[in-house]
This record gives C-alpha cells, sequence and structure tokens, in this order.
C-alpha cells in the first residue's frame, strides 16, 4: 500500500482556526457527556445508599474485565427532551470485556427516575438489541426499574417498535442462540418482568431484587391484598417457589461475580477470520483531524487528511484515483483489521456513484468490512446530469450499500444531506453502527438551501396567479423559521438525543471507535451469498 502524505501546513491561520473551532466542539461534548454520567439528584443517591445498592458505574466496574475498553451505546440519548434529566434516556449501555469474551450490557439506572422506562429508553433498548442480533453478542441485563413512564404510556406500549418488541426480540434472540443473563438488582415489575423470564439465567438479589406482572399498589387495587415487594416477587419467592430465578445473590457484588462465573462457563464464540495484520498507529497525529476539517460544512478539504490519521501506518491503496474523484475509495487497516473505506470529497457524480458501486461489490466479494466517512451535501442535479443518468446510477449505490453482506460503519464528519446520507450508508441502510463528529449536521438539506426551495415554489405560485413576487420582510417570515428549524433538528446533539446516532464522538478518537466496533462485528459470520444484488438499472 502506498503512504499517503499529508500536505497540511499546521501553522496556518486556517489550520489553526479550523483547530480552535473543533477543540471546542469536543470540550463541550466531554461536558455534556460528564453531566449525563454524573448529574444525579441528591435524593436519588441517598435513596441507593439507603437500599445497600451500589451505583451503575460500580457496577460495570465490577462486571467488566480491568483494564479493558466499554463501547458506550447512545450516552446523550434524551439529552434536553423530556425535562432534561432522562439521562442516556434511563440506562448505560454498551459492548464490553467480560472473562475475556465481548458481551452488549444493558444496565437501568436507578437515579435516573427511578429506572423509570421513557419512550427513548425503549428505543435506546431496541437499538442494542439489534446490535446485538446483528453482531451475534451476549446480552447482560442489569435490571433495575420502576417499569414505564405511565403519562407517555401511548409512546411505549402498543405499536410494533414500541416497547412489547423488546421481549419480541428476546425470543428471537433466544432462537438464534445468543446468551441472554439478567441480574435483578430492583424492580422488574409489568412487562419488564418478562426480562428476566425470558433470559437465559438469572440472577436475584435477595432484598432489593423483586420480579412480579402487578406491583403491590396494583395488586392492592385489583385484589385488595396488602403484600409487599419481598413477599409478592423477592428472591426467596423467585428462587425457592416459583422458579422463575436461577442463582441466589446476597447483594450487587455477589450478584455480578455470579453473572462473570456464568459468563465464563458460555462456550467461546469462533469469530470470523480476516486477514489482519499487526496493529500499528497512524504516521500522523489524530488529533490534527481538528485543523484539517473546516469549520464550515460549505468549505471543502481533503478527506484523504482524514483518513492518514485513521489508518494504520497512514497507508492507502486508493481505487480509481483519477475516476469520480468526488468519492475516495480504497483499501487500508484499522487496528490491523482490512477495511474498504468510501469518503466524501465532494458531491456525488455518475462516475463517484458507479465507482462507490464496483468498490462495494469487491469488498462484499473479499469478506472486508466497508467504512463510509459521510461529508455530503447529495447527488448532483440538473438538466445535463439527468440526461447523463445520475438517478439511476445514483440508485447502483444505493443498492450496493443496502444490499452488502459484510459489515458497515459508518462517520458522520460533516454534512449528511438528502440521498447523499442514503448512498453513503445513512441509519436506515443498516449500518452496524453509526456516529457523528460533534460538527455533524442531518437533513433533507441544510436551512438555506429548504428555505431558498420554499420561497421559489411560493413566487413561481404567485407568478402563474398574476400577482408580485413575495416583499423582503414576507421571504424572510418563511426563510428565518425554517433556518432555524434546521440549525436546531439538524445538529449533533439533536440527532443522538433522538438515537438517530451511536452517539457523538471526539475526531481522535474515531480510529479506536471504529476498531472497537469492527471487533464486535466479527462475533457474527460473514454470509457466503454475496451475488444476491437487486437488479441495476443500466
Amino acid at each position: 500500500m502506498d503512504i499517503l502524505e499529508s500536505k497540511i501546513d499546521r501553522s496556518s491561520d486556517e489550520y489553526k482556526r479550523n483547530y480552535e473551532t473543533m477543540a471546542a466542539l469536543v470540550e463541550d461534548l466531554k461536558r455534556e457527556l460528564k453531566t449525563a454520567r454524573e448529574e444525579r439528584s441528591a435524593k436519588a443517591l441517598d435513596r441507593l445508599r439507603e437500599q445497600g445498592k451500589l451505583s451503575v458505574p460500580r457496577r460495570l466496574e465490577l462486571l467488566l474485565d480491568k483494564n479493558t475498553p466499554f463501547l458506550e451505546i447512545a450516552p446523550l440519548a434524551a439529552k434536553g427532551v423530556y425535562d432534561g434529566k432522562v439521562h442516556a434516556a434511563g440506562n448505560i449501555s454498551g459492548i464490553g470485556i467480560v472473562e475475556g469474551k465481548e458481551v452488549l450490557v444493558i444496565a437501568n439506572d436507578p437515579t435516573i427516575k427511578g429506572g423509570t422506562i421513557y419512550p427513548l429508553g425503549v428505543k435506546k433498548l431496541l437499538r442494542c438489541q439489534t446490535i446485538s442480533m446483528e453482531n451475534r453478542l451476549p446480552v447482560i441485563y442489569l435490571v433495575d426499574s420502576g417499569g414505564a413512564f405511565l403519562p407517555l404510556q401511548s409512546e411505549i406500549f402498543p405499536d410494533s417498535d414500541d416497547g412489547g418488541r423488546g421481549f419480541y426480540n428476546q425470543a428471537i434472540m433466544s432462537k438464534m442462540g445468543i446468551p441472554q443473563i439478567t441480574a435483578v438488582m430492583g424492580l422488574c415489575t409489568a412487562g419488564g418482568a418478562y426480562i428476566p423470564a425470558m433470559s437465559d439465567e438469572v440472577v436475584h438479589v435477595k432484598g432489593t431484587g423483586a420480579i412480579f406482572l402487578g406491583g403491590p399498589p396494583l395488586v392492592k387495587a385489583a385484589t385488595g391484598e396488602d403484600v409487599t415487594a419481598e413477599d409478592l416477587g423477592g428472591a426467596d419467592v423467585h428462587c425457592i417457589e416459583s422458579g422463575v430465578s436461577d442463582y441466589y445473590a446476597e447483594d450487587d457484588a455477589h450478584a455480578i461475580s455470579i453473572v462473570r462465573k456464568i459468563v465464563k462457563n458460555l462456550p467461546r464464540n469462533i469469530k470470523q477470520q480476516l486477514s489482519t495484520r499487526k496493529a500499528e498507529p497512524p504516521l500522523y497525529d489524530p488529533r490534527e483531524i481538528y485543523g484539517i476539517v473546516s469549520r464550515d460544512l460549505k468549505v471543502p478539504y481533503d478527506v484523504r487528511e482524514v483518513i492518514a490519521r485513521l489508518v494504520d501506518r497512514s497507508e492507502f491503496l486508493e481505487f480509481k484515483e483519477m475516476y469520480g474523484p468526488t468519492l475516495v475509495c480504497g483499501w487500508a487497516y484499522i487496528h490491523g483489521y482490512p477495511v474498504g473505506i468510501l469518503a466524501n470529497n465532494g458531491i456525488l457524480f455518475s462516475e463517484s456513484s458507479l465507482k462507490g458501486t464496483q468498490f462495494i461489490q469487491i469488498c462484499d466479494r473479499r469478506k472486508i468490512p466497508l467504512i463510509f466517512l459521510q461529508n455530503i451535501s447529495g447527488f448532483i442535479i440538473g438538466r445535463e446530469y439527468e440526461r447523463g443518468g445520475i438517478t439511476k446510477n445514483g440508485h447502483k449505490l444505493v443498492n450496493a450499500v443496502s444490499t452488502a453482506t459484510v459489515p458497515k460503519f459508518t462517520v458522520m464528519m460533516g454534512a449528511s444531506f438528502g440521498a447523499g446520507n442514503y448512498g453513503m450508508c445513512g441509519r436506515g441502510y443498516s449500518p452496524r453502527f453509526l456516529w457523528s463528529w460533534p460538527n455533524a449536521e442531518i437533513g433533507v438539506m441544510g436551512g438555506e438551501q429548504a428555505a431558498d426551495v420554499l420561497i421559489t415554489v411560493k413566487n413561481d405560485q404567485l407568478a402563474r396567479e398574476g400577482k408580485p413576487t413575495m416583499t423582503r420582510e414576507e421571504v424572510m417570515a418563511i426563510k428565518l423559521p425554517i433556518v432555524e428549524a434546521a440549525r436546531k433538528e439538524g445538529n449533533a446533539y439533536y440527532s443522538t438525543a433522538n438515537i438517530w446516532d451511536d452517539g457523538v464522538i471526539d475526531p481522535a478518537a474515531t480510529r479506536d471507535v471504529l476498531g472497537l466496533g469492527i471487533s464486535a462485528s466479527l462475533n457474527a459470520p460473514i454470509p457466503d451469498d454475496i451475488f444476491g444484488y437487486g437488479i441495476f438499472r443500466m
């Protein structure tokens, strides 16, 4: 492979201004993550201590192997939603190492609204279960939840992507042979009772853990019977009488030690084998990405400079370098794993779409994971390009992205607009993981462009009616709300709050995050039916 030679002038004013802008965004990100992890009410923390429970960070510390990474999923989910205090959508989830095995952990946080489940908490659970199924990762549920947040029950309960889907997924995961282990460390109420009931093995903490379809207040209302949570569904009930639970734990720490023993006893999964090589760092500092990426999304930069700071030894074998240059395609290694990279260097033309399609097919044939680096305003439009077949050629790229069988990973490094989001493997195209940088923006189109389109449509309508075009005041009355809405709803934090990605990440950490994602993906076999493409309109 060729070494990418950087041409960045680190002493230039442009580089320094870009660096300062991105560094400030990263500092904001760190503050937001700290708030999500640590902001808890004194009342909730006191109650946790009174019950003799461990905090979720301490539970994870005891569960995960020491000095191993934890790839947290959607840590800023529900940011700014509800009352702004449902941090991480109420559960801390991610991929970690337990007894040398990669597992997915889903832990309710009882210090966030008592572990109550909000609609975005359901969405996050379903996302985590999807990650488990796609990557064949065993799941550990650390359950401590007061059940659904009843005032929003219509958004939690009835639909195909609401609460019941989680238990459906558990059944499918069981059929797939994916181990599911539950530690009952608090309440498992109503539908939540099915989480342990549908798991392979259940560890139950005495005194604090309780499983029941209807809690004491509901039992009182329905039957008139007075009963405590412990008598209704405690460890003695379910370990001795009902048989729902399998292991009796004295406290949280004991429960976690049992869970670790269960995971150690699981058969070791044989991971998908790739043609790996020794991992080596890039020749350039990944933090230099801060100065490379323009602070203005409209200003282009050479994406090869970013690639040089992500891949092993900054080596990259570029495919069709002189053809369709607005899409950079090529092979590299990240943490020793072979990857095929598709990275935007401008708008997508027919030539770049065709190049990307061919490249995806080659990677699929060779079982090489795909990485999409998105900074895209869309496909080219206009009379000349429609006559040149941009619609059918763009469709070829979208088709190839959709039907590729190898693991796909997407990083939104800037703009992600319109059909460009589709062609570069947006969320709707099932990448195994999708992350955003803090400067990322997403939408059908940019706010200014969307406003201009609507203004043009309105003026055309007025012209057909024989009326004068809009005044400047009328134009601004339309434009300003659209631009403001796009600014609010298109930024990275809005996106991650709604779980449109798996987290906002520091650009300098992208290489490591990708390495962890690729490693997790290899727990699932890559199918051999690589020729199952749909029709390519010629």
